[in-house]
């Protein structure tokens, strides 16, 4: 097997970026690649070479889903962009290269993921375990290099691999950037005033059953919260207008810079079953210690529940996962998934205008929920006046 350095993911993520994912029976130069990596992310056991080596089989959809199920990504079995992505970060292993921060073009990787929970654990990350190598990243490898007894230079090359593995499992600290997201917003007051809310909608304008589309039905639901939430303080900034569509990035950015205290992406869902329906609702979550958003996980839970409570829709429930609206967000961020356009139920609720109000006034009360203590308001009970009331609090 090629070592990490060698294997060619660049063609692979570019490929499924230009809108070419790989998926079952393709027959590609790039599959060798993508049987590598796999094997290198310890879902595919190695095997001989043979003749079917650049097919896309059915052994390899099976790894293929298996590593987007334990990467929080769907498991469709499709290498689009975001898998493409996840793959090449698999492929390193702490120690695998010298790690240190560089300009225009942050490194990412498991080996990066490995080193920041390796210092959350130690009590000196305090950001998220997101596996990419920034400044705050850099700042928490000088502090470490300097516990250590080493020049902090912020390169975590062999001298600091050494070290780190001298240290016992057993030292511990705790999860700094769950504390800090906790006590934001415990401090933050219960009104809304005041704060920022980012809103993302959805832009995909392909018709659904009934003609429906997720551009039409997202950006009217964001008009309709962004009006609600304005009328009681809030400020409100929507990601693009409703006829373009921006970059991953360029929304991380935007909340950056607006200094958003929430982001919430809402999207529509389509399944080749048509009975698949239901609302759902993501969050940022992995499997390491620092790798979980807790308040975006609360927010998405009490989205979640009022829309069902309020709306009827179907439960379809709240899930972890790693994409990169909510991976890459330093503020809570969640995605909410409205409905499948593609079940005649779920179109005909969000071609309503009335039901897409109903929408929008249930997530008001649920972001108003995240502001107040965790028994002050249950599920359903908040009314408009309520809301209004804690708005004059500040």
């Amino acid at each position: 097997m090629p070592s990490a350095s060698d294997l060619p993911t660049s063609m692979l993520m570019g490929r499924s970026g230009a809108g070419r994912p790989l998926h079952l029976g393709d027959t590609d130069e790039l599959v060798p690649v993508l049987r590598a990596l796999l094997i290198r992310a310890g879902v595919l056991a190695p095997g001989q070479p043979s003749a079917e080596e650049s097919r896309f089989d059915k052994v390899l959809d099976s790894a293929v889903r298996a590593f987007q199920q334990d990467r929080g990504l769907v498991a469709d079995g499709v290498v689009g962009p975001q898998t493409a992505l996840a793959l090449d970060g698999a492929r390193w292993h702490l120690g695998d290269r010298t790690l240190l921060l560089t300009a225009g073009h942050w490194m990412r990787g498991d080996d990066v993921a490995a080193l920041q929970e390796r210092m959350v654990v130690l009590g000196l990350h305090a950001g998220p375990v997101d596996g990419i190598f920034g400044p705050a990243t850099e700042s928490s490898l000088r502090e470490l290099q300097r516990g250590l007894g080493l020049p902090p230079d912020g390169i975590c090359g062999r001298p600091t691999f050494t070290a780190l593995g001298s240290l016992g499992r057993s030292v511990s600290g705790g999860d700094a950037w769950a504390l800090r997201s906790r006590g934001s917003v415990a401090m933050a007051g219960v009104s809304l005033a005041g704060k920022t809310v980012v809103l993302d909608p959805g832009s995909d304008r392909t018709p659904g059953a009934l003609g429906v589309t997720e551009a039409d039905v997202t950006y009217d639901v964001a008009l309709r919260l962004a009006e609600r939430l304005t009328a009681v303080g809030a400020r409100v900034r929507l990601s693009h207008r409703p006829d373009e569509d921006i970059s991953t990035e360029d929304r991380v950015a935007l909340a950056e810079s607006e200094g958003a205290d929430l982001v919430i992406s809402l999207i529509t869902e389509r399944h080749a079953n048509p009975v698949a329906s239901g609302v759902a609702t993501f969050y940022w979550g992995g499997g390491r210690v620092g790798q979980h958003s807790e308040v975006g996980q609360r927010l998405a839970v009490l989205l979640q529940r009022e829309i069902v409570a309020r709306t009827g829709l179907l439960d379809d429930r709240s899930h972890p996962c790693s994409y990169d609206p909510v991976r890459l967000t330093r503020m809570p961020a969640v995605i909410l998934a409205l409905g499948y356009l593609t079940n005649t139920g779920d179109a005909e609720h969000l071609g309503d205008a009335d039901f897409r109000a109903l929408i929008a006034e249930s997530m008001l009360f649920a972001v108003q929920r995240l502001y107040l203590a965790e028994n002050d308001a249950e599920t359903g009970t908040l009314k408009l006046s309520d809301v209004q009331a804690f708005a004059r609090q500040r």
